[in-house]
């Protein structure tokens, strides 16, 4: 199984690709004429020693790229070289012989020359099927197939459908979050949920920006609703993932939670504990950078789950380093304050880590007064007012939503 690195690589290089070969595109536009031509043909989109070094015969004729000439090299055998800007061909007519560790999976003699070359070179090929009219991409020994544009507009309207569900559905979500963040009362349960219902929604606007890649020109209405359902979500996850991060779910559980330890945390009415201590710059750059490493693993860890696996509640709290059962699910974790400071507006990144690294967890954020928050350093006292004032508003909101 590759890894997220490998995943993540491969991914970029197929949606780069697939710009490539939009609809509108100089090389679409080829490979439709040979479509219409019922030839077929083997494109290599690259060039190099690892290319040279698997070609035999054929001829270099190294000219300008022009629709109308990818398809009369097409009408003859072996495959076709570009540049890697696609701007030029550089050869024709050239039969490849990859050598490739790996067993192709293909069984025509065209794509399964494509595959091994996909591999053995990390160059994508593209192949047009003469007999099943079909445009396929191979990046890294991987086939995607192309489908005509009319069915990827239908998929993709179908999935901003699905998107806004999900949307409505996430917003409901993080709205509950926030009021038992308010209350000091989120269970793991209710962590893994809202950390779910981001990775679905992120998995869906995936896909259909994979679509709006397929559909080049002619998807620019799907783009357009994507931008709007979209906005909003970008680095919500992370946030989210960062409230949390490293948190020991036993020295953060309530009393009275089943398994808690004695070190309980601050919860509504009760006494805050004082600030604490800023650190060095030293200290604060080590555990920005160890958190970070923990998200990143994390945020990996859970686009590799598979769509069953994301249903399951304790498969996405394991990843939050929780252990699998119901007991630990009901167990009630503190937030740290990251995704509640950056609903305010106009507050950096930089001074909002230094505030939540002054309190102890969202609670103690809460009781902190405006001259509290004036002693961390990029805090004055317009700044200290307007935090002070907002996380009032959001504890009154949410009290007269209650009662």
């Amino acid at each position: 199984m590759p890894s997220a690195n490998e995943s993540t690589q491969r991914d970029s290089l197929l949606r780069e690709t697939l710009k490539r070969v939009a609809p509108g595109t100089p090389l679409r536009e080829g490979l439709e004429r040979i479509l219409r031509g019922r030839t077929g043909a083997l494109i290599v989109l690259g060039e190099g020693p690892e290319i040279d070094s698997i070609s035999h015969g054929g001829f270099v004729i190294d000219t300008e790229f022009t629709p109308a000439r990818l398809r009369e090299l097409a009408k003859m055998d072996g495959g076709i070289v570009l540049s890697r800007d696609g701007s030029r061909i550089r050869s024709a007519a050239v039969h490849l012989l990859p050598q490739s560790a790996t067993t192709a999976t293909e069984s025509g003699t065209r794509h399964r020359t494509a595959e091994q070359t996909s591999l053995a070179t990390g160059m994508p090929v593209i192949t047009v099927s003469a007999s099943m009219n079909i445009i396929s991409l191979f990046t890294d020994g991987t086939r995607y197939a192309l489908d005509r544009p009319e069915l990827i507009l239908e998929r993709a309207n179908q999935a901003l459908n699905t998107l806004e569900r999900y949307r409505e559905r996430l917003e409901s979500v993080m709205h509950h979050l926030t009021q038992q963040e308010l209350e000091a009362t989120v269970s793991v349960r209710e962590l893994a949920t809202a950390v779910q219902r981001q990775e679905m929604v992120r998995r869906i606007i995936h896909e259909i920006s994979t679509y709006t890649l397929e559909l080049g020109a002619e998807g620019r209405l799907v783009t357009l609703q994507l931008e709007e359902l979209a906005s909003g979500t970008e680095g919500n996850t992370e946030l989210l993932l960062r409230d949390y991060a490293g948190l020991d779910i036993h020295d953060r559980a309530h009393p009275g939670a089943e398994g808690s330890s004695s070190a309980q945390p601050t919860t509504a009415g009760a006494a805050p504990k004082a600030p604490q201590e800023p650190a060095s710059p030293k200290a604060e750059a080590a555990a920005a950078k160890a958190t970070a490493k923990v998200i990143a693993d994390q945020l990996a860890a859970l686009a590799e789950l598979t769509s069953a696996e994301l249903v399951d509640l304790s498969k996405v709290a394991a990843i939050l380093g929780v252990e699998s059962s119901v007991q630990s699910l009901d167990r009630l974790v503190q937030p740290r304050g990251h995704r509640i400071l950056g609903q305010i507006r106009n507050l950096p990144r930089s001074v909002s880590d230094r505030i939540v690294a002054r309190f102890d967890g969202l609670q103690g954020l809460l009781a902190a007064s405006t001259e509290e928050l004036m002693s961390v350093d990029g805090v004055g006292e317009q700044r200290a007012r307007i935090v002070r004032e907002t996380l009032s508003r959001m504890a009154e909101l949410n009290f007269f939503e209650h009662y």
